[in-house]
């Protein structure tokens, strides 16, 4: 059956680093395409981050553009999210998600989700 496990999420001052990772089973990450998403409580899910290996597309929410970037390795079968110039308003729990065969930033278009990790930006 198809399992997410994100991991790497951590507490960090403004302006630093993070990779987050997200390890795919049951399934082929080329086959599908997966998003990046993050919630606070009180507030709904938003997506980060969206790519669909097959067509090599991908989307960015407008508030990490130029700071957050995506890539993977197949042999590993997993995903990663690099987050640069980190800012308190990222502070949040991180969530991998797959299942859509097209380009998607909203979380209803996802079957399968990860149980997410916490990044702390202070």
């Amino acid at each position: 059956h198809v399992q997410l496990v994100e991991s790497g999420g951590d507490s960090v001052q403004a302006g630093g680093s993070l990779r987050l990772s997200c390890i795919a089973s049951g399934y082929n990450i080329r086959r599908t395409c997966m998003g990046w998403f993050r919630q606070v409580p009180g507030k709904e899910r938003e997506g980060v981050a969206s790519i669909c290996l097959g067509t090599g597309s991908t989307d960015y929410a407008d508030s990490v553009k130029g700071r957050f970037t995506m890539s993977q390795d197949y042999a590993k079968n997993t995903h990663y999210l690099d987050m640069n110039n980190l800012k308190p308003e990222d502070t949040s729990m991180y969530y991998c998600a797959a299942g859509p065969t097209f380009l998607s930033m909203r979380p209803s278009h996802y079957n399968y989700w990860g149980q997410g990790t916490q990044v702390t930006v202070s």
